[in-house]
């Protein structure tokens, strides 16, 4: 660890007279330093071994909350507190059942979870017809006495015509979030759906659900890819089979957590904040590790890189661990409505939020001069990493302060083609993240935060810079 130390301090020393190419040297030493050391992937293995099912209200996120807590004052922060907030507090209970009944009684197990939220089917087991529809927009037009009594089976796929996942993401979500409800609406005792996933496997994935005031809540689960297809193929060929489903989840009182937020404190203007953040929630299946303990460890790792490097800066530049992404936005909402409460001035808010990937750019939402001078930035990041800075950007825990103060966003961009094969599924663990490109995302984040504190990020001109 000593050479690497002595190394790296070599290199930063490098910056001190390198004159017009200062900022590129210490961004290329940054990359540098985080594949010498895999700091952040050996915290993410920390993160996900110690507590590896952290949704909220679970003791696994009490216990990530006091690991993040640690963790950031044994790297030696300038300041580590606590933000308290009330958070929902859902059980999944036995794993849940669901099988395909035929006419002559055999059945064929499905692989199957539970959504988020569902309600638990009543008394056991539930046992109904079905109803398929392709989304949401199909059974909004549905007849009520074709759906009354049934299972409504949602059966589109992951659209693979974007070329950017989380577009289709966004598209393929809607039934999962408000397909319930809205069959609900129309008569249905459940609803099953065809995981969101890029995936073609058998490994369902979960994810939260919104029941609508004015609609029953009805229980609700994922199937995998294939038994999606197995499901739908039987359907075809026979449309009296029935499905039986069991879910067995328990909602329990709101429950205290904490968002907990680490600081290096600005020399200059301590008033002035640059945060970046992750959420530390994380479903009770699988370890989190993508979704979102790489948005973690990048965020506590970007700024222990630059506490390293002995770079002091002019700004507040703070990393949150937010709580309740997954289920409820409470961490997200909380500290919106603290930082309006307390008046605090954010330069900017950025969230990284799409896995542990090699990072190809930054979305940002904000002012268009502050766009522009990103873009002129764009030639200080090492080739191969950071390609591109493009409108549109930010984050669902940094969201409602972008509502409640106008403070421009940023997310972090990882090339996002395999995030969706493991998003909120049992695939979602350590060992499927690659430490090299988990170390790139630290760096970039880093980088961004050290050119964004130099110089400034709204009004397009560089401000005077004051290097390491």
């Amino acid at each position: 660890m000593r050479k690497f130390f002595v190394l790296f301090t070599l290199i930063i020393s490098t910056c001190l007279v390198a004159g017009d190419n200062t900022d590129k040297t210490f961004i290329h030493a940054l990359y540098t330093k985080t594949q010498l050391n895999h700091a952040s992937y050996k915290l993410l293995r920390e993160l996900t071994a110690q507590y590896p099912r952290r949704l909220a209200g679970s003791p696994g996120a009490d216990g990530a909350v006091q690991w993040a807590r640690r963790t950031m004052q044994q790297l030696g922060f300038d300041r580590v507190y606590l933000q308290e907030i009330k958070v929902p507090h859902w059980e999944r209970g036995e794993a849940e059942a669901c099988y395909v009944v035929f006419p002559d009684n055999h059945r064929e197990k499905l692989s199957v979870l539970a959504l988020g939220r569902s309600v638990p089917t009543p008394g056991g087991e539930l046992l109904a017809p079905l109803y398929v529809a392709h989304d949401v927009d199909d059974i909004k037009k549905a007849d009520p006495e074709a759906v009354k009594g049934r299972i409504v089976f949602f059966n589109a796929a992951f659209p693979d015509t974007f070329l950017q996942t989380m577009h289709g993401y966004g598209r393929a979500v809607q039934k999962r979030v408000w397909g319930p409800s809205e069959a609900a609406r129309k008569g249905a005792v459940a609803v099953i759906i065809r995981s969101v996933t890029t995936a073609h496997d058998d490994a369902p994935h979960t994810g939260t659900l919104v029941y609508a005031g004015d609609a029953p809540k009805v229980p609700a689960a994922a199937l995998g890819y294939l038994s999606a297809d197995r499901l739908y193929e039987y359907w075809k060929r026979n449309k009296n089979i029935k499905v039986s489903l069991r879910i067995n989840s328990r909602i329990f009182p709101d429950k205290t957590s904490y968002n907990v937020i680490g600081e290096l404190t600005g020399r200059k203007h301590p008033e002035q904040i640059i945060a970046i953040g992750g959420h530390l929630d994380a479903w009770d299946v699988g370890e989190g590790a993508q979704d979102d303990g790489a948005g973690i460890v990048h965020s506590i790792g970007a700024l222990a890189l630059l506490k390293q490097a002995g770079y002091q800066p002019q700004n507040t530049i703070r990393a949150v661990c937010f709580m309740n992404e997954e289920n409820g936005l409470r961490g997200g909402k909380a500290y919106a409505r603290i930082a309006k409460e307390k008046k605090e001035k954010h330069i900017v808010a950025i969230e990284s939020d799409a896995g542990g990937f090699t990072p190809r750019g930054f979305g940002y939402s904000g002012p268009e001069a502050g766009l522009k001078q990103l873009n002129e930035w764009l030639p200080l990041f090492p080739p191969f990493t950071i390609q591109a800075i493009r409108p549109s950007g930010g984050g669902a825990d940094i969201g409602p302060l972008h509502k409640a103060m106008s403070t421009p966003v940023m997310s972090l961009i990882p090339d996002n083609q395999r995030y969706f094969d493991f998003h909120h599924s049992h695939k979602d663990v350590f060992s499927a993240v690659n430490r090299r490109e988990l170390e790139l995302g630290t760096a970039s984040v880093a980088a961004l935060l050290y050119l964004i504190d130099q110089y400034g990020l709204n009004n397009g001109v560089k401000h005077s810079a004051s290097h390491p």
